[in-house]
């Protein structure tokens, strides 16, 4: 979405535009649209952090007084602003490829049994009860969907939000219990476990053909880091906490995906077409929290049954949030894997 952006900004010059251009949205901030947005179009370019405070923006872009100033200050600014991250950008010194590999983390493999999954090859789990998944719900992120800034449940007595969030949260609290009773959605997952191998430094290697016939593989590439660190301290890849091949050690990997949306588009549309969009906003919202919850959950399904390397795991709703498990989900895209090509491989494995 970000360089469809920039493509944009790119168009309206093509064509000759002359009209602002306004930057929003969670993804967005004010150095990207400085740095790739604002150079591509000569007319007004502004970064606004939501549509509420557009308003002055477009105050000052629409008066006489006021237009031209504002367009020649917000131009300086963002101009320093790309001076600047330029020459942090000068100031990033990496290491070569192989510099980086030679110091990567080390672990000592002989000491290491790790646990064999409980099957492997992949596992649907479809229809999932709504009302064990809702028990897993951050309700912290639900309140940002609505700009209520605060951690729940201390947002509910919060002197400046707390009676807003307090209608919300029992607003939603009926919501849920409607998406429970009705089931309005419906919640799928697919669970998948392979025999992994690091080979070549930076992959790892799967075993497909499980049955013992034959020997189809298939490799998740991944990148080292490569920005100079201190002497004592490693450039890591996901590679380095797979057994490497020459250990003779057999490890496995995991991998899954979850959906909560199906059935909801219906639901939706009845909202719409009454002009609710209270509720049409309330029920997306709770879905994208039952999907969040639903990865939660199956994340301590896998530890504690599926793969069973964390049988006795005992935590709290606080310390799931917290991490505080044994072992990581990392997702294409994210920085422990920032390669979103991989998730063409992912999704064609599960």
């Amino acid at each position: 979405s970000l360089d469809e952006m920039v493509h944009m900004a790119k168009e309206m010059q093509r064509n000759g535009f002359k009209i602002p251009l306004l930057i929003g949205g969670a993804t967005t901030s004010r150095i990207h649209t400085a740095v790739k947005i604002d150079p591509q179009y000569d007319g007004p370019v502004v970064h606004v952090l939501d549509a509420s405070r557009s308003v002055p923006v477009v105050s000052s872009l629409l008066g006489k007084e006021t237009k031209e100033d504002f367009y020649l200050k917000t131009k300086a600014e963002y101009a320093k602003m790309r001076e600047e991250h330029a020459s942090k950008q000068k100031d990033k010194n990496f290491v070569k490829l192989d510099e980086a590999r030679a110091k990567k983390f080390k672990t000592d493999w002989t000491t290491v049994n790790p646990t064999k999954p409980s099957f492997l090859g992949n596992k649907t789990f479809n229809n999932y009860p709504l009302e064990e998944i809702a028990k897993y719900i951050d309700w912290t992120p639900f309140f940002q969907t609505w700009e209520l800034a605060g951690k729940f449940p201390k947002i509910l007595t919060d002197e400046v939000v707390g009676k807003e969030a307090t209608k919300l949260y029992e607003d939603a609290q009926k919501m849920l219990r409607q998406i429970i009773d009705r089931k309005m959605i419906q919640a799928n997952a697919v669970v998948g476990f392979y025999p992994a191998n690091a080979v070549n430094d930076d992959d790892i290697e799967l075993k497909l053909n499980l049955q013992g016939a034959g020997d189809k593989t298939l490799l998740l590439h991944h990148l080292r880091q490569q920005t100079k660190r201190a002497e004592n301290v490693p450039y890591m890849c996901l590679s380095d906490f797979v057994a490497p091949k020459e250990s003779g050690k057999q490890d496995y990997i995991g991998g899954f995906a979850v959906c909560t949306g199906i059935g909801m588009e219906k639901h939706i549309e009845k909202y719409e077409k009454d002009h609710d969009d209270y509720n049409s906003i309330m029920l997306k919202a709770l879905a994208d929290r039952f999907a969040e919850a639903f990865a939660e959950l199956m994340h301590e399904k896998v530890r504690k049954e599926l793969w069973g390397y964390a049988k006795n795991e005992n935590l709290t709703a606080e310390q799931l949030i917290d991490e505080d498990y044994q072992g990581i989900r990392p997702a294409p895209g994210y920085p422990a894997c920032p390669d979103h090509t991989e998730k063409a491989t992912l999704f064609e494995l599960l």
